[in-house]
């Protein structure tokens, strides 16, 4: 029993028991029919009901006055479904790189302006890096994760993604110019990887790569991350070759098919 003695929040747990009614009912509840079932006030009901819809998660009928489930729902349904999916696909690839590399391998996806690790994999031996964790979040300008998605976002997104906010600093090292980033995609774009040097911490680098799903969008990214001894510039190509050649065999277990464009790109031409 997961924290048996932990007492569940009330609001919380009325939300969920209202979501599960409405998911069990094909053609929704109306305000009166949740109250009842729930055995909560139409006032208090009425509250739960709005914020959720306020937040995108139901959407009333105004003809009926009956509450169903909105688009949000299902955009959290595929994105679990498709991340469920691409940790399965990704995983013997990614233990793959480990054992290769002998540095930290991450996967992650960009989420509301963030990168979150979906997947982290430790070689064998003493790990020299800092604590990272599955479902930790990082910054999207300073990581190799994050640059090699951000590289193949259309314009109006990478404007959006860092447009009206100030990108913190973690040290001299990290990039907060817009321009510069920009210059620094068009890097990643020809040569199918991204570089992060010192910039999130001093001391560690990280090579990461995109994965594309059968659409050829970039859906995620995988990384190796290690200390300047253990990355060095005269290793950096040859784990760059490694981290690409992963991308892309979990990118065609996806279903993705190379784009000519995209192989032009990689190559500089």
């Amino acid at each position: 029993m997961v924290g048996g003695r932990t007492p569940s929040v009330p609001s919380l747990d009325r939300t969920l028991s209202a979501l599960e009614l409405l998911a069990a009912s094909r053609v929704g509840l109306t305000l009166a029919e949740l109250s009842r079932r729930l055995d909560v006030p139409k006032s208090s009901t009425h509250c739960l009901m709005v914020t959720l819809e306020r937040r995108g998660y139901l959407v009333r009928n105004p003809r009926t006055g009956r509450y169903l489930f909105g688009l949000k729902l299902f955009d959290l349904a595929n994105m679990a479904l498709g991340s469920a999916r691409l940790r399965q696909q990704a995983a013997p690839f990614l233990r793959e790189l480990a054992e290769q590399s002998h540095l930290v391998v991450h996967m992650g996806i960009l989420e509301q302006g963030e990168i979150v690790v979906l997947e982290r994999l430790t070689p064998p031996g003493p790990v020299q890096l800092a604590a990272t964790w599955v479902g930790m979040r990082m910054g999207v300008h300073c990581t190799g994760m994050g640059k090699a998605l951000m590289a193949y976002l259309p314009a109006d997104e990478f404007d959006r993604l860092f447009r009206g906010h100030p990108l913190p600093r973690n040290n001299e090292n990290t990039i907060t110019s817009i321009r510069k980033l920009r210059e620094q995609a068009a890097e990643t774009r020809r040569l199918g990887y991204a570089f992060e040097d010192e910039e999130g911490e001093i001391g560690f680098r990280c090579i990461g790569a995109p994965i594309f799903d059968q659409e050829a969008k970039a859906v995620a990214a995988v990384s190796v991350a290690g200390t300047t001894s253990q990355i060095t510039q005269d290793r950096r190509s040859g784990l760059a070759e490694i981290v690409k050649h992963t991308a892309d065999c979990i990118s065609r277990s996806l279903g993705f098919q190379q784009d000519p464009l995209l192989s032009l790109l990689a190559t500089g031409a």
